[in-house]
């Protein structure tokens, strides 16, 4: 338990703080405004990327998908360029977090920039976690860190983000339930929306965040 809770920490430090996971371009087109619209694309986010992530992410903790088909699994399944760069810059993070923990493990035949659910799997597997545990550290992480990034954008009261992500711990688990009963198949969902909005963010000048 105590480890699911370090994967889920914000504090982790894999570079994840500096996403928004297309919030900051929803906020700048106006799509994102306030608590109500916050739910709304974070429930979004849950149902499309949010589960590909962990499909992926569970797929390799429980060894039914190798490292390098999943990597080419997650590039079909992320449309855009932007958004792939996104995630192998997280990936190389949690790599980096994974290489000072378990010292012992093998980390030099993974890629360099591997993308993030992808080494989240052989984490996961490392630290001995089941798929559905991970599944679930995936979808949380998904939710919080674009909860977070709103409430930083459009200064929202913290207790109402808190709440939000709440009232979305069900659909958190709904989530979880579907992407680890589908194994050994995976997710194979795209957002049409938040891939333009990853496409158009790499455009702007001076962004507060990476993605």
């Amino acid at each position: 338990m105590s480890t699911i809770l370090s994967l889920a920490d914000s504090r982790l430090p894999t570079g994840g703080h500096v996403h928004s996971g297309g919030v900051e371009e929803a906020v700048a087109r106006g799509l994102v405004r306030d608590i109500a619209t916050v739910e709304a694309f974070l429930n979004r986010r849950l149902r499309t990327t949010g589960a590909v992530t962990a499909s992926v992410a569970a797929a390799v903790c429980e060894s039914v998908v190798d490292v390098a088909i999943a990597e080419l699994e997650t590039d079909a399944r992320t449309p855009s360029p932007a958004a792939r760069a996104a995630s192998r810059a997280q990936g190389r993070g949690l790599l980096r977090l994974a290489r000072a923990s378990w010292p012992d493990e093998a980390w030099d035949s993974l890629p360099r920039r591997p993308h993030l659910a992808v080494i989240a799997g052989v984490v996961g597997r490392v630290a001995g976690l089941t798929g559905l545990d991970l599944a679930s550290v995936q979808i949380y992480t998904t939710m919080t860190g674009s909860a977070i990034a709103a409430q930083r954008l459009l200064a929202l009261d913290p207790s109402e983000i808190a709440a939000c992500t709440l009232r979305l711990a069900r659909t958190c688990d709904e989530v979880a339930d579907v992407v680890y009963s589908s194994l050994p198949t995976l997710i194979d969902l795209s957002d049409p929306l938040l891939d333009v909005l990853a496409e158009s963010h790499v455009q702007r000048e001076r962004p507060l965040f990476v993605s």
